[in-house]
């Protein structure tokens, strides 16, 4: 060891060691190969000798991983004019874009909402089968609502995540339920009477949480639509239920659609000219 290496050591430094190479995993491998396929289809190559040529593999293995990007429609591939960005890109753009304004132009609504009602006001999206809470508002009540920002909830007992389903079909509203009590979440409430609930609310434009997802606390929700009228996302108002009963629910609803409507309205979604997506009912 060197001089100078021993009196970093003496002081309590490390030496410098070897840098050790981390063998890649194949799945990883695979997935940056997959992304620089459509990397390379966006810097404008369309044949599959473009393709092979960009990302430095055979033209075998490019074809596959193409394939597979053809499949699940982040590619697209016709007959004379070759390979292009595929539908799923654009979903995920737009997805994308609604996430990341979504919280500033809600912003002032839930503020109002909370200013009016007292109430504490949540705003979550969809995150694959949880709603995930992307603002909070504390109310002005002494009540301590137990959520927090970036945190994932159930769908089926919480107000917010009723909200986000409310245009799912009967099966779906069941392998929600199922899924749910697969994964050992408790929940008191019968499948049938739950389905019940969900039908009414679809009805009505509105859920509610009936102390089902945390002891004492009741909560009014509602969708927040797109431009093309499809669930983005969804508000609640949350309260304890001894300021919760039945009537004032009810007349919370009309509050809380309202805001809902209205960020739906920021985002581009208008009633009068897009047609709701309705999917038919299995009974």
């Amino acid at each position: 060891m060197k001089r100078s290496e021993k009196a970093d050591t003496a002081r309590g430094a490390i030496p410098d060691m070897p840098q050790v190479k981390r063998p890649s995993l194949a799945g990883t491998q695979t997935l940056a190969r997959g992304l620089e396929v459509i990397e390379a289809v966006a810097a404008g190559a369309t044949t599959l000798v473009e393709l092979a040529t960009a990302i430095g593999l055979t033209r075998s293995t490019t074809h596959r991983l193409a394939a597979t990007l053809i499949e699940r429609r982040y590619l697209a591939f016709t007959r004379g004019a070759g390979y292009a960005l595929g539908p799923k890109l654009l979903e995920l753009g737009y997805v994308t874009a609604q996430q990341t304004d979504l919280p500033r132009i809600a912003r002032e609504h839930l503020e109002a909402l909370s200013a009016s009602t007292g109430d504490t006001v949540h705003l979550g999206i969809l995150d694959g089968s949880t709603a995930l809470y992307l603002d909070k508002i504390q109310g002005t009540r002494r009540v301590e609502i137990g959520s927090r920002i970036g945190e994932r909830q159930p769908l089926r007992s919480t107000g917010i995540g009723k909200a986000l389903i409310l245009d799912a079909d009967d099966a779906q509203l069941r392998e929600c339920y199922d899924q749910e009590a697969r994964l050992g979440k408790g929940y008191t409430v019968p499948l049938e009477v739950w389905l019940t609930r969900m039908r009414e609310y679809t009805k009505l434009g509105y859920a509610f949480d009936l102390e089902e997802n945390e002891d004492r606390i009741r909560c009014v929700a509602a969708p927040i639509r797109g431009a093309n009228g499809t669930i983005v996302a969804s508000i609640s108002v949350s309260s304890a239920a001894q300021y919760m009963d039945d009537v004032r629910m009810h007349g919370l609803s009309f509050e809380v659609k309202n805001a809902a409507d209205a960020i739906g309205a920021a985002l581009g979604f208008n009633p009068a000219a897009v047609q709701r997506v309705a999917r038919p009912q299995k009974r």
